[in-house]
């Protein structure tokens, strides 16, 4: 977990605190506190009290699961060399080949361009 700077910050629309997304997934909050220390969700420190957020694009509140797709995706980044920084801003950089962003394209199950991208980053 860490600190956000103002550049990814600006690059993600939303953020969910943890309670929220346990709320979403029907699980309790140490579950997802689990799910973050096992790398299959990113959290950041941020606003006034310094609470952990995900990016909300992570989370599917209509499958009541996290996006198909990104913790593979998450996977493949760490195993780059990525911090958890620099995973968030590649994921929300816009890339016009795909089009949107990485986790736009996730969240439209397209899964598999992202992941051969993220392959294509250790090359």
């Amino acid at each position: 977990m860490t600190e956000i700077d103002a550049k990814i910050d600006a690059l993600v629309p939303a953020w969910l605190t943890v309670p929220d997304i346990a709320e979403l997934l029907g699980i309790d909050v140490v579950r997802v506190r689990q799910l973050i220390k096992e790398g299959q969700l990113i959290a950041v420190r941020r606003g006034e009290n310094r609470a952990l957020h995900v990016p909300a694009a992570f989370i599917d509140g209509a499958e009541q699961k996290v996006v198909k797709g990104l913790t593979g995706t998450l996977t493949l980044l760490r195993d780059d060399g990525f911090t958890d920084e620099e995973m968030l801003e590649w994921l929300f950089t816009p890339d016009e080949s795909l089009p949107g962003t990485p986790a736009q394209a996730l969240s439209e199950n397209r899964g598999t361009e992202v992941k051969r991208r993220a392959q294509a980053l250790a090359v």
